[in-house]
C-alpha cells in the first residue's frame, strides 16, 4: 500500500500511455485499411469486389486487376447501380487511397457496412506487385 501513495505518479503514467495505445483500436481509427494480401485474401475468400473510384483517365492509365470504375465523383449515384448486393465485401481504390477513404465513409452511409480501402492504393498494390490492367 505504501508503493502505491509514493508511487501514484506512475501508476497514473501507466493507465494514461496504455489508455493511448488502446484508443486507436477501440475508436476504430487504427483501421487504415487493407494491405494488398489482406484484400486479396478477401477478395479470393469472400467474393469481395473491387471498385475503383478514380476518374476515368487514372482508372484508363492503371487499375487493380478486375476493379470496377466508379469515380468518386459520381459515387453515391452509381455504386448501388455495379454493386447491387449490400452484403458482399467492397475493397475501395484510388491512387493513393485518400479518396478510397472518404468512398468507403460514403458507402457505409448507402447500407454496404462490410466497404474497406486499399491502404495506399494502387501505388502500395504495384510496389506489392500485385496484377495491373491498363484498357
Amino acid at each position: 500500500m505504501n508503493f502505491l501513495l509514493e508511487n501514484w505518479y506512475l501508476i497514473v503514467l501507466a493507465l494514461v500511455s496504455g489508455s493511448m495505445l488502446a484508443w486507436p483500436t477501440l475508436s476504430g481509427a487504427g483501421a487504415a485499411g487493407l494491405t494488398p494480401t489482406q484484400a486479396v485474401q478477401l477478395i479470393n475468400r469472400e467474393k469481395a469486389v473491387v471498385v475503383d473510384v478514380c476518374e476515368p483517365a487514372e482508372y484508363a492509365a492503371g487499375h487493380v486487376s478486375g476493379a470496377r470504375s466508379v469515380p468518386l465523383s459520381q459515387f453515391r449515384e452509381r455504386l448501388p447501380q455495379v454493386v447491387k448486393n449490400k452484403g458482399v465485401p467492397l475493397v475501395l481504390v484510388c491512387e493513393r487511397g485518400m479518396r478510397a477513404r472518404r468512398a468507403t465513409a460514403m458507402a457505409r452511409q448507402l447500407g454496404y457496412e462490410k466497404a474497406q480501402t486499399l491502404a495506399g492504393g494502387t501505388r502500395a498494390w504495384r510496389e506489392a506487385n500485385m496484377p495491373i490492367e491498363k484498357v
